[in-house]
């Protein structure tokens, strides 16, 4: 399995985010031959947030965690909001920057051959040897081109690999992200809290999805996402630092980047190449949480193609997406589903934000949140919950009420 003549990799990893750095790490810990192959100086936009059992799962140490969040506060299109406590648990933030390249240092120290330049093609040789070439940073007038017995394509949503490789992959579904990170607010407030993420589900900072404001600890993520195409998303992004006052708050940078909605139907092309993380469309509809989901996608990845290598046999490599799916397939058609109806108008959003205020949801999303799985140990709280969430969609139960004598809204 180690390199032979001409130089052949066993596995290229194209992409050094959290999926395709992931990968790298596990296969180069495993001793195999890996090169990542990473374009520098990009940044995904992202809100940064994970769950404890990616920390425990991954072995992220405390000093990438910039902040714990122990509360989250959803706004409704009226501005009233529902503050949901979490229980026993916390969200760890990471500011994608630091966090991503400490995952590629950690590829290297196992092992693995870090490049940087920018993927342009492969191709398939002899004994289906493939053939990658790829631009150094600063020499983009000079093609280099690496061999290898397998490929991971983790180069994200849109992904160049999939897209020479994987049909269908051009017509991923996306939603279009936009934030701003900004140095945090010195005075903490009711409009901010350095413990609290606060999510606006309003139509006119997204008519499809919602906006964010992260705390980072020093920094702060304020973003939005859409698929509407036209919206402005720095104008939303604008409209909500105004409406919150960190528009007086300094601009660190701004990213913008395309977000997958919905998994692929298949991840490889039945040789030797493999997509991961966004690149396969692993990020949860409704929410839009990633990376979590990504770096299991790579660690799957990872392991598909280690057997791949081993037996030989390219009907190995279908079996991440396999185990993907019956692991968390179901969450993510659940969550689409929501995403397709509560999020497709004001009413409605209205009404969800309600339905938040709800202990019953509060305790389960929490759970199924920081543990990611389906929670299972009180099955009369999933029937409350389901004539509840029916009360709403219906109607039955009005929006978010007001505390009785109080004339202002609430948030």
């Amino acid at each position: 399995m180690n390199a032979q003549a001409r130089n052949i990799h066993d596995v290229i990893v194209v992409g050094g985010g959290p999926s395709g750095a992931t990968a790298a790490h596990d296969l180069a810990s495993k001793g195999l031959d890996v090169v990542l192959l990473d374009k520098a100086g990009r940044i995904k936009p992202c809100g940064g947030a994970i769950p404890p059992i990616a920390v425990k799962e991954f072995d992220i140490p405390a000093s990438q965690i910039v902040a714990r969040i122990s509360s989250a506060r959803m706004v409704s299109p009226t501005d009233r909001s529902v503050d949901m406590p979490i229980d026993g648990g916390f969200v760890a933030m990471v500011d994608r920057d630091r966090f991503d390249e400490w995952l590629r240092d950690r590829a290297a120290e196992a092992g693995a051959k870090r490049i940087t330049g920018m993927f342009e093609t492969l191709d398939y040789g002899d004994n289906d040897v493939i053939a990658l070439s790829y631009r150094p940073k600063g020499n983009d007038d000079v093609t280099t081109t690496i061999h290898a017995r397998a490929v991971i394509g983790a180069d994200g949503a849109r992904s160049k690999v999939a897209r020479q490789r994987v049909p269908g992959a051009d017509r991923m579904p996306c939603v279009f992200a936009y934030h701003e990170i900004v140095k945090s607010p010195s005075e903490h407030g009711d409009e901010f809290d350095p413990t609290r993420c606060d999510v606006y589900y309003q139509g006119k900072l997204s008519p499809d999805f919602y906006a964010w404001i992260f705390p980072h600890g020093d920094c702060t993520s304020i973003g939005v996402g859409s698929a509407v195409k036209g919206f402005s998303l720095r104008g939303a992004v604008g409209d909500l630092r105004t409406v919150t006052g960190t528009d007086a708050c300094d601009l660190v940078r701004g990213e913008g980047a395309p977000i997958p909605l919905k998994p692929l139907k298949k991840w490889h092309d039945g040789r030797g190449v493999l997509l991961a993380g966004d690149a396969a469309g692993v990020v949860a509809p409704a929410s839009g949480e990633g990376i979590y989901y990504a770096m299991l996608g790579g660690r799957l990845a990872g392991e598909a193609v280690e057997q791949f290598l081993i037996t030989g046999q390219a009907s190995e490599l279908a079996m991440a997406r396999k185990r993907f799916m019956k692991l968390h397939g179901r969450v993510f058609w659940v969550l689409g589903i929501m995403q397709k109806f509560w999020y497709s108008s004001d009413k409605r959003r209205e009404r969800f934000v309600s339905m938040c205020a709800d202990k019953d949801v509060q305790r389960l999303t929490w759970q199924a949140y920081m543990h990611k799985e389906l929670v299972k140990a009180d099955p009369m709280a999933h029937v409350r919950i389901f004539f509840k969430d029916m009360a709403h969609l219906l109607g039955f139960v009005p929006a978010v009420p007001q505390p009785p004598g109080d004339t202002k809204d609430a948030g």
